[in-house]
């Protein structure tokens, strides 16, 4: 026997199976011209970072929008750093988003017919390409103990020469296969590494689909392609998974462009079509003055799920990461009254290389928008889903009478100019709680904003004169009502009169409202004023007056 088989055989004596069988059992995908295959490939390691979101977002969007498939694979041979359950968790928040993959893992069952999606289940898999690769010499079995790299390292330093496993510094990459099998008969530990045949003196070139032309230093390192535990590292695992599901355009992280050469030698080692690549800017976050990445540890937007608990709707956020995908996107909203970016033409080439400053403001703006043109029922499930998770006050206001709650949602909902209050749930209740009597009465125990320059009896007597306002009126009739009171209290009887002469009156036609706003909701803001006071009704307003009257 070739001494390659025989070192091929004592290593993987379980693999029967051939990179031919493999070809067979995943074939290339049938899809029209112009579909990608793409996936999202994340580690279980805890939360859903919102770059990750974003990786996401733009991988299943690249499928979508070409007609083709949108993958997810779970990438979860770290095990030192795998959180129990955050597989699950991963796959649930990518949902809330509506980022739902076409096939892939799931943790009650895999969907599709190129896994298993889990990189632990493929170790077959993996132990099949890489018993070829020992065949032909591609790859070998290094016996090196930390304390021997450490010995290796300690030695480039001394020669200050980039550190490695390359080259002469790649101390078993020359054993011979009898002296391998020697070893490994005698139980000496051992791990797998790719025989590179590049040289970092050298330069290699790929095109990335988002920033043209890149030229790296060839990869001339013997990286571990599979560790003592028996699974792969990530640089050999994705070569294998994207190409045996047939991946088309790989959407990663511009922070793996300098491990690109890696990827390259091994597709082409095994003879394989490279995918595209398409390397994402990051996030940025400005610290000090200075841009830095968003970061777990530092960062609350970091994590995806800080904007579900504030209660950002799930489409705010992705509308926000839309706009920095493609800068044309905000402007295709305005133009197309509408943030469906299903229906947004999205490319992938329109991407900026560099990486966007998160922006807290522009994501309340978007945020604003969405909720502000959300169907009343549409909005108050979200609201009514986000309080039982978050606000059990909130939600028990909510069941206690859900339709006086919607009504206070439809205030202004189908005006011209609708007020855009809310940025996110988490806002709504601290800005309506003076609806609900218990409330307003701690609001009013309180120091009320009225003007300094009114005195109490002034406003006493005018607390008086608005318990005979009419209700279940129009605006109109309404108002000319606010209007009489306001003048035989000194108030002018259009904005227009006051400005032409302020130091006749006491105030303008708008004080005037102003000061029964005060008395009725606790503040100098608040929705139209008339709906509030129709949704409050007569003997609560009248009491709310009395309280003020009083005082």
């Amino acid at each position: 026997m070739n001494p390659n088989d025989e070192l091929a055989e004592l290593l993987f004596p379980e693999i029967k199976e051939t990179i031919e069988d493999l070809e067979a059992r995943f074939p290339p995908r049938q899809l029209p011209e112009g579909a990608q295959v793409t996936r999202f490939a994340p580690s279980p390691t805890g939360f859903l970072h919102t770059g990750s979101l974003f990786t996401a977002m733009i991988s299943s969007t690249v499928a979508k929008q070409s007609g083709g498939v949108y993958c997810f694979r779970l990438e979860d041979t770290d095990t030192k750093r795998t959180v129990t359950g955050s597989d699950q968790d991963l796959i649930d928040q990518l949902a809330a988003f509506g980022i739902v993959a076409d096939e892939g893992y799931f943790p009650n069952g895999d969907k599709g017919a190129y896994g298993p999606y889990r990189q632990s289940d493929r170790a077959s898999i993996y132990k099949t390409v890489i018993k070829e690769l020992i065949r032909e010499g591609k790859a070998y079995p290094d016996f090196c103990t930390p304390e021997d790299l450490d010995q290796i390292r300690k030695i480039q330093e001394e020669k200050k020469i980039l550190p490695g496993y390359y080259g002469e510094y790649a101390r078993d990459r020359n054993l011979t296969s009898e002296e391998r099998i020697a070893r490994i008969k005698a139980g000496t530990p051992w791990v797998i590494r790719y025989r590179s045949n590049g040289d970092h003196e050298r330069k290699t070139k790929f095109t990335d689909v988002i920033r043209g032309e890149i030229e790296l230093q060839e990869n001339d390192t013997d990286v571990v392609i599979l560790k003592s535990d028996g699974l792969p590292t990530y640089h050999f695992a994705h070569v294998v998974d994207d190409h045996f599901m047939r991946t088309t355009m790989v959407t990663r992280g511009e922070e793996w462009i300098p491990s690109t050469p890696i990827h390259l030698d091994m597709f082409r080692a095994l003879g394989w079509k490279v995918p595209k690549y398409a390397h994402l800017p990051s996030i940025m976050k400005l610290d000090n003055g200075n841009r830095r990445k968003l970061s777990k540890r530092k960062d609350k937007e970091a994590a995806v799920s800080y904007f579900l608990d504030q209660g950002y709707p799930a489409e705010a956020l992705k509308v926000y990461l839309m706009s920095i995908a493609n800068s044309n996107f905000e402007e295709w909203s305005i133009t197309n009254k509408s943030f469906d970016i299903d229906k947004f033409k999205f490319s992938i080439k329109k991407m900026s290389f560099d990486g966007a400053l998160f922006d807290m403001d522009k994501l309340n703006y978007f945020s604003r928008e969405v909720i502000v043109r959300m169907p009343l029922e549409e909005e108050f499930e979200a609201v009514y889903e986000y309080a039982k998770a978050h606000e059990e006050v909130f939600a028990k206001r909510i069941e206690s009478d859900p339709i006086y709650f919607k009504r206070i949602l439809n205030i202004e909902k189908d005006s011209k100019n609708p007020r855009k209050d809310y940025a996110k749930y988490s806002d709504i209740y601290p800005i309506i709680r003076y609806f609900y009597p218990d409330e307003y009465d701690k609001i009013a125990a309180s120091e009320l904003p009225f003007n300094p320059a009114y005195s109490k009896e002034l406003i006493a007597a005018m607390m008086e004169d608005f318990k005979g306002m009419p209700f279940g009126v129009d605006e109109n009739t309404w108002f000319g009502f606010i209007k009489e009171v306001g003048a035989k209290h000194g108030f002018a009887s259009s904005n227009k009169d006051y400005k032409t002469d302020p130091s006749a009156f006491v105030g303008s036609l708008s004080d005037a409202a102003g000061v029964l706003r005060v008395a009725i909701v606790g503040s100098t803001l608040s929705h139209n004023l008339h709906e509030i006071l129709d949704i409050l009704g007569h003997d609560e307003v009248v009491r709310r007056l009395e309280i003020i009257k009083s005082k």
